[in-house]
């Protein structure tokens, strides 16, 4: 069916009536009655789904005193699709989240065996969401398993579309790993000797070594290959920098690998420092290789620095004070972003968008899994959904919807009538139901 507004071609979904958010020259313009996509999710998708479109009613509702209302446009994926449609991830969708630019979605399931590797992954891919964007940020009186919880005030930018999430892999012992491993050893042979067990007689004595008296026949070698661009890193790390200057904040540091993996985290890092001077005119502290913007220069004041991956997952438990904003590549942003989420209280709170900052297009999530055997029993803790969805108004320009969420789910909170996962970590709580607690959160706005 085609949709009589835009012309757009969708097969088995119809668009609700509203407005079209629009970009020019990297600004959205958003209409009071935007039509925005949004994906229920598995598992327990539906439960927080419920609970959070009711705060973002309210919310929307109560700062614009009934102006502005969003038009929902459900749209399909994951299990829910495949039942559905007999297909994972529609043309349909897909269609919709790039007509309308801004969506949100619950948790999917991610099929088992061949197919799409990952629903996220795909849909951050098919629309280049290049920037990944975690918030981290502690609410008073949620249980973590730190102590200072409270220094714990990050957001990072983790690159969204490379590294080894760009899934270029080759199963060990089939004909497309071989193809690699013999171009490596006709062309790079101090390269494919560095491959421990990259031919059969390799394989063979160790086999041999330790007793095997039967031992696999052929090389068995996974092959993956990391891919880190100039024009990723740069898109990535100037829309860090970039929000770190709107938003006055005190540092950006480059988190990477580079002192073994040199010519793909080692450029990133680089890469990065050369962004800061070159488009935000950054100069270089007591010899480099820290940058700083100077005064006179918006932003000033700004710190640019790195950061080694492995001691940042140590010192933001140590010396979370040290960090402000993380740009990274899509590893380590996954390694850092769910460990931060666990000293402010869990996977379960954790917000994250997807962005394009150049097409305007941007998906917001939970973060969290389907957790299937909690699925329909309005149990489980809304807060990621809800959190997305404030940054999603945030990203709007809604800034007073937003606000209204973030007072609301520090005063349910505070309340201590919480979803079961606070309540039995907090002393003096009453256990609620996951709609329940969406209503106090719209109580407490």
């Amino acid at each position: 069916m085609r949709h009589f507004l835009t012309g757009m071609a969708y097969k088995d979904i119809i668009p609700p009536a509203g407005g079209r958010i629009t970009t020019a020259q990297g600004k959205l313009s958003v209409p009071d009655h935007p039509v925005i996509p949004f994906i229920r999710g598995d598992g327990t998708g539906p439960d927080i789904w419920a609970a959070g479109v009711r705060v973002f009613d309210a919310a929307v509702q109560k700062a614009s005193g009934g102006k502005r209302q969003v038009s929902w446009f459900e749209v399909f994926a994951g299990e829910t699709a495949f039942k559905k449609f007999n297909n994972w991830l529609p043309d349909d969708t897909v269609q919709a989240f790039k007509e309308y630019l801004v969506g949100i979605k619950g948790p999917l399931t991610t099929p088992v065996g061949g197919g799409i590797r990952s629903l996220n992954v795909a849909l951050r891919q098919m629309l280049d969401l290049y920037v990944c964007l975690r918030p981290v940020q502690y609410f008073q009186g949620v249980p973590s398993p730190v102590k200072h919880p409270e220094k714990v005030a990050m957001v990072i930018f983790r690159e969204n579309t490379e590294d080894i999430y760009a899934g270029i892999e080759f199963a060990g012992g089939t004909p497309e790993s071989q193809k690699i491993l013999d171009f490596l050893a006709a062309n790079f042979p101090r390269e494919f000797d560095k491959i421990r067990f990259g031919t059969m007689e390799r394989a063979a004595a160790f086999w041999t070594a330790v007793g095997a008296k039967n031992f696999p026949a052929g090389v068995r070698v996974g092959i993956g290959i990391k891919p880190v661009s100039y024009s990723g890193s740069v898109r990535l790390i100037h829309s860090a920098i970039g929000y770190a200057v709107k938003f006055n904040r005190k540092s950006v540091t480059l988190v990477h690998k580079g002192n073994i993996m040199k010519f793909t985290e080692g450029a990133f890092r680089d890469w990065g420092y050369q962004v800061a001077k070159e488009f935000f005119g950054a100069v270089e502290m007591d010899g480099g290789p820290w940058c700083k913007i100077p005064e006179g220069k918006p932003g000033a004041g700004l710190v640019i620095k790195d950061s080694i991956a492995d001691i940042t997952l140590q010192q933001v438990l140590t010396r979370p004070e040290d960090f402000d904003v993380i740009a990274t590549l899509n590893l380590n942003g996954d390694y850092l972003s769910d460990a931060l989420a666990a000293q402010v209280g869990g996977i379960g709170i954790a917000p994250g968008g997807n962005i394009n900052y150049i097409t305007g297009h941007a998906i917001f999530e939970a973060t969290h899994g389907t957790a299937p055997k909690y699925a329909n029993q309005d149990r489980v803790n809304p807060g990621s959904v809800v959190l997305s969805g404030e940054m999603m108004f945030r990203h709007l320009g809604w800034t007073d919807a937003a606000d209204l969420i973030l007072k609301g789910l520090n005063g349910a909170i505070a309340s201590k009538r919480v979803t079961y996962d606070f309540a039995r970590q907090m002393t003096g709580a009453t256990e609620i139901k996951c709609s329940e607690f969406g209503d106090n959160i719209i109580a407490h706005m």
